[in-house]
């Protein structure tokens, strides 16, 4: 083996290993596609995981500058073609072979700098914020499932940004308590926390149902394996949509309401048989 490959090995193992340190969720949606398809997708978890530690994390750093110096050092990497920092050089590699388009890479970093300062959203800037911190982490994964098929891409790019906005609205309803107390932010327009109540929580929920029901069209058309995977993620945020939406308004602002570990897995289990029965 060249020094070269092993580096790039040791690379995607370490997004693999941060993928799994900090979600069993994506770990499984990951594990149940094509294996050509597994760093590729580490590799972008590992990118956008690490670029929201930055603001969520590190609150005894200057985060405006290590910030500034992640954007720098992104862009540096694509262009070179390698980088020390193994999350980065992993990513590159992707963005480089897949050809991801700068704009949805700017747009994520657009969006992980609003953090650092926004604390409530109007819509603009609120669909601008879901824009760059989810459906644009959607598009980068279709453009790895598309491989190189423009048409393809073309086609499903749509539902590929509903299905990132389904996710993160649903996060942002499930931590709307942290969100608030520890960050000082309310994500959702015209929402105030202090007076969140059923006809508000009915309002998202609304919206997010219909961006889950556009992704789903989306997904049963994805390349064969990238379908199960997609849509394992896609049953298990469903899920948990369902719990939450089952919930008044006060005990979401109470609790961080989450699916069991033990659940998932017979989610995984479902999935698996209805995908093998062909009946998505």
């Amino acid at each position: 083996m060249m020094n070269h490959e092993l580096f790039d090995q040791t690379t995607f193992q370490c997004s693999r290993l941060i993928t799994q340190q900090y979600s069993t969720s994506f770990t499984l949606g990951i594990k149940t596609l094509h294996r050509r398809f597994h760093d590729p997708i580490y590799a972008i978890y590992g990118f956008v995981r690490y670029a929201d530690e930055i603001v969520d994390t590190f609150h005894e750093h200057d985060k405006a500058e290590l910030l500034h110096h992640f954007r720098d050092d992104t862009y540096r990497a694509i262009a070179e073609g390698i980088s020390l920092n193994p999350v980065l050089h992993a990513f590159q590699k992707v963005v480089n072979r897949y050809r991801i388009e700068r704009e949805l890479i700017d747009a994520f970093l657009q969006s992980m700098e609003m953090d650092l300062h926004e604390t409530t959203y109007a819509q603009a800037d609120y669909e601008q914020y879901i824009y760059g911190s989810a459906e644009v982490v959607g598009l980068m994964c279709l453009r790895v499932f598309c491989e190189g098929d423009e048409a393809r891409y073309r086609h499903l790019r749509e539902p590929a940004r509903r299905l990132g906005a389904a996710f993160q609205k649903v996060n942002f309803l499930r931590d709307i308590r942290s969100d608030f107390y520890d960050r000082g932010r309310v994500y959702f327009p015209e929402t105030d926390f202090a007076t969140f109540d059923r006809l508000a929580k009915d309002r998202i929920e609304a919206d997010i149902q219909a961006d889950f029901d556009a992704a789903y069209a989306g997904i049963v058309q994805l390349p064969a394996g990238a379908r199960l995977g997609v849509y394992l993620a896609y049953i298990y945020y469903l899920s948990l949509f369902k719990k939450i939406r089952k919930l008044p308004a006060a005990q979401i602002m109470k609790e961080r309401i989450r699916i069991p570990d033990n659940q998932k897995f017979l989610l995984l289990l479902r999935t698996y048989v209805r995908h093998h029965l062909n009946s998505l």
